[in-house]
């Protein structure tokens, strides 16, 4: 704009400060939300979810079995100096040589010039071969055991048909056939009728090496036969265990040692008020025949359904309501409608429609939350005068699960079919309870009902 004298006139506005504006206003308040949500983050206790899979539990009644065998403990006949040539489970015919005692104290050698075919060489070298794979630290005894097999076995490769490789003094010959084992427990005559709970404790089991002793008095132990292929698996049982394996006659199992299986006959042995399972082998004692105590996995038949951890049920007690004072929701299941008639303090009364979620529907009844109602209200029946009174005794308690799909709580029933220590299988296909791929809390202690999940 120009003045009268033609000059030109700069009018300068008053300039707006350009920090608050409207884009500054609104990113502040995005800001100030996000570290409100992120301090309600941080503070809140966070909930563990698991994610519903179908499946079956198998395999996971794992217990520490005692093994009871036909046992005979050899005694020596006289004192000295022990050399012992069967190995450690092998099998004795009777009358075979299975140590030797010199009385003078001195040793008894294998020939200087002891010379292997190469049958004999291959065994020896299959024999290291598996010890090797099988060696575990904790078990460090086995290095003995392993030696004293190898001195063994050179021993007895080192004898010839009539003896002269080398000399036996006294020898100790087995009574009769078996397995050879060189070791002692106290158990050698146990017998079914005095097994207690208390065996299963193995911190006072004590095993004695006969082999450590490299002389022998008259009279010590010296080795020990197992004598009948037959031998019996015992292990406990808890009372629910027992009553369904009650008629069983055979069980499929798996011993943990080696993972091999087997199936065998099955009974149930009550002693003292305790249970027992007893499952009886009649073969493969060669592999275990050292074995007093052993880890087995019965293989038994399971149900199948939707498994889920035995953490997340949880008990909730619902109000149940006749199906005749019911009024259903065509487009969903989950959901019906009441005329709920309330009690006011000064005594006037209040009727109105109110949406409760179902939980379970079995024997004409609905299942429904008693957050709804308080004791004393009526359930009414649509166009009639029938009355339903709301009373403590009219509750029920079902097991169930906090299905977390909407991002809060949700109870949902579940019916369980099988379980073990960690898992159950519920029911599938069940309008009221879950389904594959639902999330529910891995720990239903730690949620209650309608409680927002972060």
């Amino acid at each position: 704009m120009a003045d009268r004298n033609g000059n030109t006139k700069i009018t300068k506005y008053r300039r707006h400060s350009s920090f608050l504006n409207i884009g500054t206003l609104i990113f502040g308040a995005i800001f100030v939300y996000m570290v409100f949500c992120l301090i309600i983050y941080f503070t809140a206790e966070h909930v563990t979810s698991y994610e519903v899979t179908a499946g079956s539990i198998s395999g996971n009644y794992r217990y520490t079995a005692l093994a009871l065998k036909t046992e005979e403990v050899i005694q020596a006949p006289q004192s000295g100096k022990v050399t012992y040539y069967a190995r450690e489970g092998a099998k004795a015919s009777s009358g075979m040589t299975i140590c030797s005692i010199n009385e003078n104290g001195s040793d008894v050698s294998a020939a200087s010039d002891l010379t292997l075919t190469s049958g004999e060489l291959s065994q020896l070298s299959n024999t290291m071969a598996s010890f090797t794979r099988s060696f575990d630290d904790s078990s460090y005894q086995s290095v003995y055991n392993f030696k004293a097999d190898l001195e063994s076995y050179i021993l007895q490769l080192s004898q010839t048909e009539d003896g002269s490789a080398v000399s036996l003094l006294n020898q100790c010959n087995a009574p009769e056939s078996g397995f050879v084992v060189y070791a002692v427990d106290g158990m050698e005559q146990l017998s079914e009728s005095g097994i207690t709970s208390e065996l299963f404790n193995q911190n006072s089991y004590q095993k004695s090496s006969l082999r450590l002793n490299v002389s022998v008095k008259a009279g010590d132990d010296l080795y020990k036969l197992v004598t009948s292929e037959s031998w019996a698996l015992y292990f406990p049982l808890d009372s629910t265990l027992a009553t369904e394996l009650e008629d069983r006659k055979s069980i499929r199992f798996r011993f943990l040692k080696d993972n091999n299986t087997f199936t065998a006959g099955f009974s149930i042995l009550k002693n003292d008020g305790e249970y027992f399972g007893k499952i009886l082998l009649n073969n493969s004692l060669i592999r275990y025949v050292s074995d007093r105590y052993l880890e087995i996995e019965l293989l038994m038949d399971r149900k199948s359904g939707l498994k889920i951890p035995s953490s997340a049920i949880a008990e909730k007690v619902f109000y149940r309501i006749p199906e005749d004072y019911v009024i259903t929701n065509n487009d969903t299941e989950n959901e019906i409608t009441l005329l709920r008639e309330t009690f006011n303090k000064d005594g006037s009364s209040s009727v109105k429609y109110v949406t409760a979620t179902v939980y379970s529907k079995e024997d004409g009844y609905y299942l429904i939350n008693t957050d709804l109602f308080k004791n004393g209200d009526y359930v009414q029946m649509v166009d009639t005068s029938k009355k339903f009174q709301i009373q403590e005794n009219n509750t029920e308690t079902i097991q169930g699960v906090y299905n977390i799909n909407k991002g809060y709580a949700v109870f949902r029933e579940v019916t369980v079919v099988d379980e073990n220590e960690e898992f159950c299988i519920v029911e599938p296909n069940n309008i009221y309870g879950l389904a594959a791929h639902d999330h529910i809390v891995l720990d239903a202690d730690t949620v209650n009902a309608d409680d927002i999940v972060y």
